[in-house]
């Protein structure tokens, strides 16, 4: 069982940055594929990022691109999630995910259901 914690989140305005960190419970993390999620009130769960366990790969949702980057500090078994240009549609709570290896993940990492592990979110609003 690996338990996540985010944390980072807050109120920002426009064009401000944040970054989110994923913490484990334990010194476990570096062993997970890890994503990001998102999830605005009253709207389903959805894919923002996601990075291997080496950090060789990042995948980004459209709506990531350019703007946000992912990445993992292994030896601190936690995954970051900087956030720049941030606009009002970014207001969610924020989750992080971890997924032990396997060889599909690869083809479903945009999908809630290739993550076995959740944390509780954090909650990032933007105002305009």
């Amino acid at each position: 069982q690996v338990q996540l914690v985010e944390s980072g989140g807050r109120l920002a305005q426009s064009g401000d940055s944040l970054r989110l960190s994923c913490a484990a419970s334990e010194r476990t993390l570096s062993n997970y594929q890890v994503g990001w999620f998102r999830q605005a009130p009253g709207r389903e769960r959805v894919f923002v990022a996601a990075i291997t366990r080496g950090g060789s790969r990042k995948y980004y949702a459209d709506s990531a691109k350019g703007r946000f980057d992912i990445s993992r500090a292994n030896a601190e078994d936690t995954v970051y999630l900087q956030m720049n240009s941030l606009k009002p549609e970014d207001t969610a709570v924020y989750y992080c995910a971890a997924a032990p290896a396997r060889s599909d993940w690869n083809a479903y990492y945009r999908r809630t259901v290739a993550y076995d592990y959740w944390g509780q979110g954090t909650q990032v609003t933007v105002s305009s």
